[in-house]
């Protein structure tokens, strides 16, 4: 299932089942699980660790190095986990010796022309939409949804289940559960869309929003927040998550509602 105008150097890994489609060129130091579709001029280079059932389009570049001046091309990866889709003209550089890889969970969609830098770590079932940039060292938790055009600051959180919406700058990490947009990025509620589409009861929604209003909406500073929060809501894992979330934050969380905090 290889066509005679790919090139596949001959110690890469390639499991059964993959269809290689022509002018793609797979290096050396590269691993492809069963059942992937390689779509023609893509490049595949050393490093790249690619799951079953993958999906990765044309034009996309997977595993290149680093744009870092301080890489030293030491040996690193770029790990992409099963059933992921890589759309049209993607670029997914491998990791430098700080993490030494870059990680994309599995079930992911990342759509055309979007940029994941060095030692990123992308979790499961995320949707980037078209040219969607991520500088390096980007932590992205489970569901994370980020729509066209956004840009995210190196080393910037984004908790799981949030939503960014098109055409934002994110400077400041953005915790889990909520809704993010306007500039400078705000905190414009939670993404209740989304989590009722997953399965989150009505109860938990409602916990969401209210401990979100505690600390974005209440005008409290975040320490004060944090301290209502874990005096009036029961502990839960929830709760846990978010005030663990903000607690170790290390560039600071977005602003708040209508605030300039």
């Amino acid at each position: 299932m290889i066509q005679p105008l790919a090139y596949i150097h001959p110690q890469a890994k390639i499991a059964d089942n993959v269809v290689v489609e022509p002018f793609a060129v797979i290096h050396k130091d590269v691993e492809i699980g069963e059942g992937t579709w390689i779509g023609s001029n893509v490049v595949i280079m050393d490093g790249a660790r690619i799951g079953k059932n993958c999906r990765i389009f044309p034009g996309s570049v997977i595993s290149g190095i680093p744009q870092d001046l301080k890489f030293a091309g030491e040996v690193t990866t770029a790990e992409i986990g099963d059933n992921t889709t890589i759309r049209e003209c993607v670029t997914i550089n491998r990791g430098t010796k700080d993490k030494w890889k870059t990680v994309i969970g599995k079930n992911c969609l990342i759509q055309a022309y979007s940029h994941v830098a060095h030692d990123c770590e992308v979790g499961d079932f995320c949707i980037f939409s078209n040219s969607t940039t991520l500088a390096g060292h980007i932590t992205i938790g489970d569901y994370v949804v980020l729509a066209g055009l956004v840009a995210i600051h190196q080393f910037v959180k984004v908790g799981s289940h949030a939503f960014v919406t098109g055409g934002s700058l994110v400077r400041k990490d953005v915790p889990p559960y909520v809704k993010a947009a306007r500039e400078p990025l705000s905190y414009v509620g939670i993404n209740s869309v989304g989590l009722r589409r997953r399965g989150f009861s009505p109860e938990k929604i409602n916990e969401i929003q209210e401990i979100y209003r505690v600390l974005f909406v209440k005008n409290n500073n975040v320490t004060k927040a944090l301290d209502i929060i874990e005096a009036e809501f029961q502990p839960t894992e929830i709760r846990d998550e978010i005030v663990d979330f903000i607690r170790n934050s290390n560039r600071g969380v977005m602003r708040g509602f209508g605030t300039g905090s």
